[in-house]
């Protein structure tokens, strides 16, 4: 039987910790919200694969993550949708190393990814109404947060606790793939 699996960026410990307290605070203020237990990541796909399909798919992400180099990242502003989600976004910098590093998995994956996300952040709260979006906007006017982004995740969708559930890590290590160069005997 096939299950949901998502593949995020996921802050360091610091950071998750920190979103979770902003997200309490949020809940205290306006009640219950989508992704209020969510941990915090930044989405890059999600999919629905078999324990087959899914061990194939892990040797991917092996080989993508494997060559990808560890970069910092600086989130340093609040954004929402016009769809109420409320969000913490990266500095221009980071945005743009973070939407490569994220291509580049939805591009090699040799998998049909459902959902790609194109606009990487934090996602705290979403389907908020314009009253509760704009409290949340205001009640966190501050944002300055940075980790080293030094891998990829992949996560499980538990369906009895309605939340994905990490399954497996895999580092950045910065290993250059080398290049097929033809050369000539004579």
């Amino acid at each position: 039987m096939p299950n949901t699996y998502s593949i995020v960026l996921h802050p360091s410990e610091d950071i998750v910790s920190k979103i979770k307290m902003m997200k309490g605070t949020l809940s205290e203020k306006i009640g219950w919200f989508n992704s209020k237990n969510s941990l915090a990541h930044i989405t890059i796909g999600e999919f629905t694969a078999t324990d087959i399909q899914l061990e194939n798919i892990k040797m991917q992400l092996t080989k993508i993550s494997d060559s990808i180099q560890p970069t910092k990242v600086v989130l340093d502003h609040l954004g929402s949708y016009p769809n109420g989600a409320f969000f913490i976004a990266p500095n221009l910098d980071s945005k743009e190393k973070l939407m490569l590093i994220m291509k580049r998995f939805q591009k090699e994956i040799r998998f049909p990814i459902v959902h790609k996300s194109t606009d990487p952040h934090l996602s705290i709260a979403r389907k908020l109404s314009s009253e509760n979006l704009e409290m949340a906007l205001n009640m966190f006017p501050n944002i300055d947060l940075e980790y080293n982004c030094e891998d990829v995740v992949l996560r499980r969708f538990d369906p009895s606790v309605k939340q994905f559930k990490i399954i497996a890590h895999f580092s950045f290590n910065g290993n250059i793939k080398p290049e097929f160069v033809q050369t000539s005997l004579f």
